[in-house]
């Protein structure tokens, strides 16, 4: 499966990596060129154990991508995950301004259906901001997933690899079906895929 993964901090960087890990074409798109720069060259910004071996194993075998350019990262991805980072704003929020903007260039560049996925984490109700601002760029058809992560310090790979759930929220069908396809071959211990409707989803985060 072509996947997209927008944002190269902790969760996306651990994400797009153990979705290539598993066979996926996997392309990790950052607006940070120094960071890309790094990745391409083989130089991994943050340690999780087992991180960097997958990096540069996956890399070798060209299922792991770095690219500054949403249009070249979403060429052909089927899905797509936002996992920019949500700071904390003065005000005591999160500051959703990376998640919205992240979203505004999705739209620009889709050319097919695509199943977006807010790993993010963000408050609830913030799928249906995002659906809004994607809707407003595109005419092509899409489905909103949410999907919080539940990866530990120090655990991210393990838990990624062989997680004790995985939380998929959406109203489609078509979506839901191909994160399940996703998700396949880490579930082969039967830990379960659980899915809900995305506002429930959002408050597991």
């Amino acid at each position: 499966m072509n996947v997209a993964v927008i944002g190269t901090g902790y969760v996306g960087l651990v994400s797009g990596t153990c979705f290539a890990d598993s066979g996926n074409d996997v392309f990790c798109v950052d607006v940070d060129q120094s960071k890309i720069d790094r990745l391409n060259a083989g130089i991994v910004p943050i340690y999780k154990p087992g991180l960097e071996e997958l990096i540069e194993r996956n890399r070798e075998e060209s299922r792991l991508r770095f690219t500054t350019s949403i249009a070249e990262g979403m060429e052909g991805a089927e899905i797509v995950f936002i996992a920019v980072e949500t700071p904390m704003g003065e005000d005591g929020k999160a500051d959703l301004s990376y998640v919205f903007a992240a979203a505004k260039a999705i739209g620009r560049h889709m050319k097919r259906y695509t199943v977006v996925v807010d790993k993010s984490t963000v408050p609830v109700g913030t799928a249906d901001e995002v659906r809004a601002v994607i809707a407003a760029e595109t005419y092509q058809e899409f489905d909103l997933v949410s999907n919080p992560e539940f990866l530990k310090e120090g655990s991210a790979i393990a838990d990624f690899m062989k997680p004790d759930r995985v939380v998929v929220g959406g109203d489609s069908k078509r979506a839901v079906d191909l994160m399940r396809e996703l998700y396949e071959p880490f579930l082969r211990t039967f830990h379960p895929l659980i899915v809900m409707d995305i506002r429930s989803a959002e408050m597991t985060k």
